[in-house]
């Protein structure tokens, strides 16, 4: 079986494909020329696009199975997704993993304009079905110019019928053209079960009028786990509403509620993961089991935002989005009972003027600038409770209530020479603050009100109040990308990255707030090329990088298995990112093959701790923790007779190092996908049959490391072979 994924792997040794289809629709092919980048504020096309850009699209994520983003995300080189049981996600950019024990750190994510990432640095990414989302675009290396703080990237989720998911013709502010489609009503339900007890249960709805558009979606997801102890539950609202009420100009109100259950099954050891890969965390020494003290995440999030993009004069356009969230969130853990009341409101608005616009037009030189700030605040009360067992409440250990507060101002100026050359330079200037406050030894109070700014050192929760600021940071960047040829582009940049600690890691699960954490800062030096021939059927990409950050912050694990966080110096992250992806055949109506898409993706870490030193040791020149060096990641998509399709992913990735002393790597593994869709009319109404496997080669394999971990309980065991089914109408 090894042999039939390394044929997988050679032949078709590729990216992502770009093509984008409304499934609502009848089939068409977008010409992957056309694709374009909305991440930049306003979309440029993706062959002139300065920096290194990832896109999922509609298609990519519908090729896999419904119920998770991994597989079309680990496409795009040097993204890496896991998930260490259902409902569990991390995320990483060019190896921002080093930070994340779960979910998302030192990467921005938006949801359409909106900041999904809270002032905190926090970011839910696993509350979203993927039946919410039209497009992914990732934006690879400190994109802190124009987003704020962060030195991995930034995520951009499109919802259905936002810029860029193919939905509707769009102008190049990213705004509805005028010849608005017809008005229509859509309805799709689908359903889905799979091994483990996976079951997946949809509903959308979507009404266009000729200048608005009205998209709902629902979604219940539960699965009881490979593991012991590892079941999951999600119900997911999400609604959102566009009105274009005039040329140019667009009010916009989107809102999702998720309520996520999901239990953590914890770390094995070694001689646990070999004896019996499927048991949670047993209990040792003085600390108890994962399934006695019933560990798990309670998440209940209420997240709502609203948009107007208007044109004030030609040429002039302004965007104000503001937004807001509520979260009800509960860890019951091995060593306590966290609870916590989290609210995050906050703004973002810009300034856009086109000098492409006759008024401002001069020349072969079009051009644009932007000004504008976002601001954001966050307020957290966190509680911890001794857990008796069974996820029951006992003495107080702790509460600290923690408001942070971080707002930028930002500028960008990109000009177009002749049609060849594109440069762009744009910076933010960045404030952070936390102030916290004890609520256990005193009456509960507003903690931004003035104190002292604490001195380093790790501060016990519930023994102390004050404040910490961080200096206020210049992030710039400058771009350049020139077109050899109308098929061929060079780019280069500079940006500078800067990510300070989050909510989670000034505060982390030891309840030690931990005041002598420092920022993370570095330079990103790049270049690569792009090639998009003009008939769209081929394209590919590559670039080289190389990250020298300062203060890395790096995670540990105490005896309890609670985490707490130090700066361990330097890095060194040299990195290669190529992809390819090629439209062999055009779809056609006979033949055993209808019509042949492939693709691929490479990404080559190099990343080293430089000038490391831990006590007595020394890291320095050591593997970057939770990194793999090599991933390969090939895909082929074919068009069968009958209107059958079959898509096949096979991921490649090398052995990864799990301590910062690299004495220990989890192995590396072979991971081969398999759907299988059937896609045909059913009186009025279009009817979609799907079946799939995941881990067909049936690899032993860990995903989502915790690393670092005490008492050597890395691994978290992926399942073994697994398969799935479903169905998908359309009215």
């Amino acid at each position: 079986m090894h042999r039939l994924a390394l044929f997988f792997l050679v032949l078709f040794y590729c990216s992502g494909s770009l093509t984008a289809q409304d499934p609502s629709q009848p089939d068409s092919v977008t010409q992957l020329s056309e694709v374009t980048v909305e991440g930049y504020i306003s979309g440029q096309p993706l062959l002139r696009t300065p920096t290194s850009v990832g896109i999922v699209n509609l298609t990519q994520l519908q090729r896999q199975a419904d119920e998770s983003l991994l597989p079309a995300l680990n496409a795009v080189p040097g993204v890496r997704m896991e998930e260490r049981s259902p409902g569990s996600y991390r995320l990483s950019i060019r190896g921002s993993l080093l930070r994340s024990p779960w979910g998302v750190r030192n990467v921005k994510v938006y949801l359409d304009e909106f900041p999904l990432t809270d002032a905190g640095g926090n970011t839910y990414l696993n509350l979203i079905d993927p039946r919410g989302i039209g497009r992914l675009e990732v934006l690879k290396g400190p994109h802190g110019s124009l987003f704020g703080a962060n030195s991995g990237g930034v995520l951009l989720v499109n919802t259905p019928g936002s810029a860029g998911t193919g939905s509707r013709r769009r102008s190049s502010t990213g705004l509805p053209d005028k010849d608005a489609v017809p008005p229509t009503s859509i309805l799709n339900a689908g359903l889905s079960g799979g091994s483990y007890g996976m079951f997946h249960e949809n509903l959308g709805f979507r009404q266009h009028w000729e200048k608005s558009r009205f998209d709902f979606n629902q979604a219940f997801l539960r699965s009881d786990g490979y593991r012991e102890h590892s079941g999951m539950r999600r119900h997911y609202l999400q609604a959102s509403h566009r009105w274009n009420y005039r040329p140019e100009s667009q009010l916009k109100a989107l809102a999702f509620y998720a309520d996520m259950d999901y239990a953590t099954p914890g770390g094995l050891n070694p001689a646990q993961y070999e004896a019996d890969p499927r048991q949670a965390r047993p209990a040792a020494g003085p600390n108890p089991g994962a399934v006695e003290q019933q560990a798990g995440i309670r998440n209940k999030t209420l997240f709502g935002g609203l948009s107007h993009q208007f044109e004030l004069a030609p040429g002039l356009r302004h965007m104000l989005a503001v937004f807001g969230s509520y979260t009800d969130f509960e860890n019951p853990f091995i060593t306590n009972f966290e609870m916590r009341s989290e609210e995050n409101y906050g703004l973002r608005t810009y300034l856009e003027l086109d000098g492409s616009h006759n008024s401002f037009h001069f020349g072969d030189v079009s051009w644009k600038w932007h000004l504008g700030l976002e601001w954001q605040r966050s307020r957290h009360e966190i509680t911890n409770f001794d857990n008796l067992g069974n996820a029951t409440k006992g003495g107080l250990q702790a509460s600290d209530a923690i408001r942070t507060s971080q707002y930028f101002y930002f500028t960008r100026f990109s000009a177009d020479l002749a049609g060849r050359l594109r440069a762009e330079a744009a910076v933010s200037l960045n404030y952070n603050r936390y102030a916290f406050n004890d609520l256990a030894g005193q009456a509960p109070g507003d903690p931004d009100v003035p104190g002292e700014d604490v001195s380093p050192g790790n501060t016990a929760g519930g023994t102390s109040s004050g404040e910490i600021r961080f200096s206020p940071e210049w992030m710039p960047r400058l771009s350049l990308s020139y077109l050899l040829n109308p098929e061929f582009s060079w780019r280069a940049s500079l940006s500078r990255g800067f990510s300070q600690p989050t909510t989670a890691e000034i505060r982390p699960s030891n309840i030690t707030i931990n005041t002598a954490l420092n920022p993370e800062t570095g330079w990103n030096y790049e270049t690569g090329f792009r090639f998009m021939p003009g008939s769209g059927r081929l394209q590919a990409d590559a670039s080289v990088f190389y990250y020298r950050m300062k203060e890395a912050i790096v995670r540990r694990l105490d005896e309890g298995g609670g985490e707490y966080f130090i700066n361990a110096g330097g890095t060194g992250q040299l990195g290669v990112e190529s992809m390819i992806s090629a439209r062999v055949m055009d779809k056609r109506s006979s033949g055993l093959f209808r019509g042949m898409q492939i693709s691929g993706s490479y990404t080559f870490s190099r990343f080293r701790f430089r000038e490391y030193l831990q006590g007595a040791d020394d890291y320095s020149g050591k593997e970057l923790t939770g990194v793999p060096k090599h991933v390969a990641v090939a895909n082929i998509s074919l068009d069968l007779p009958r209107a059958f399709q079959v898509t096949a992913q096979h991921n490649f990735t090398s052995r990864i190092p799990l301590d910062d002393a690299n004495s220990v790597y989890a192995n590396g593994y072979h991971l081969l996908q398999l759907k299988l869709k059937w896609e045909g009319k059913l009186g009025d109404y279009l009817l979609e049959l799907y079946a799939g496997t995941d881990n067909l080669l049936n690899e032993k394999y860990s995903l989502g490391n915790d690393i670092n971990a005490f008492g050597s309980r890395f691994y978290n065991a992926a399942p073994l072979r697994n398969f799935y089914g479903g169905m998908r109408l359309v009215f």
